[in-house]
């Protein structure tokens, strides 16, 4: 069984044409990273000699390797706004597009929670020097952030503090070093760091979380992109991501 998983940079030099033509190329929100590997190494178990490469970043990011002519064949974006840019690029099959996946977002701090925050109101306080999230203008959960925050007038406090991150794993990084006395992430992020972080509060975002997924529109698209996005759609499919802790949109 062979799988590859790549870094962004290494997927923009499939615009020079290294791509393996039996390769699948999915490339996925960094929250959906653990996920996603595991449906790629039970979508290659069952279908002999196809070979799934992934590649997780910010959804926007992705978006633009889409754009500028990576051969990715499916797209898996963490909110409506990504996948939208890609439809309005005509990058996808708008017929294909499908919300598979629900999440939330979360307010997180170090185990040991130093600034002894509550929940985001703290936020403001003198104790809180930095506060991480998603950079808003290319990571999903970062414009959830911003725009929840902004309906529940708290959203000066943090712009403040803030500390961007470049995707929602980054941030769930600098949160569980210690180096911000809080965060925002997804509730899956802060899951598979539960010995390290501590969710304070799920915040009330001005739309729901879901993951839309659709299949790029290239010539040579993989004939099995339409499979494995069936695949990630199955109860199967789904039994994996809720282990992860997604929900069903």
């Amino acid at each position: 069984m062979f799988k590859r998983v790549v870094s962004v940079a290494a997927l923009s030099l499939f615009l020079q044409g290294t791509a393996q033509a039996d390769e699948l190329v999915v490339a996925a929100a960094a929250s959906l990273t653990n996920a996603f590997k595991e449906l790629a190494g039970q979508f290659e178990a069952e279908n002999p000699g196809t070979k799934v490469l992934t590649s997780f970043a910010a959804s926007d990011v992705l978006l633009q390797q889409i754009i500028n002519g990576a051969p990715v064949d499916v797209f898996a974006s963490a909110d409506q706004k990504a996948m939208n840019k890609a439809e309005q690029a005509k990058v996808l099959d708008p017929a294909t597009r499908k919300n598979f996946v629900q999440n939330q977002v979360v307010l997180i701090v170090p185990a040991d929670n130093p600034a002894k925050v509550t929940n985001a109101g703290d936020l403001g306080k003198p104790e809180v020097k930095r506060v991480a999230l998603g950079n808003p203008a290319v990571v999903p959960v970062g414009r959830y952030t911003q725009a929840a925050l902004e309906k529940a007038g708290q959203w000066e406090a943090v712009k403040q503090r803030e500390i961007l991150g470049q995707n929602v794993r980054q941030v769930l990084d600098y949160v569980a070093r210690g180096e911000v006395e809080a965060g925002f992430v997804f509730a899956t992020d802060a899951a598979i760091m539960s010995d390290k972080v501590q969710v304070l509060e799920v915040l009330k975002t001005t739309e729901p979380v879901t993951y839309p997924i659709a299949l790029v529109q290239r010539d040579g698209r993989h004939d099995k992109a339409q499979a494995f996005q069936d695949f990630v759609m199955s109860e199967s499919g789904q039994a994996v991501l809720a282990k992860y802790g997604f929900a069903q949109p």
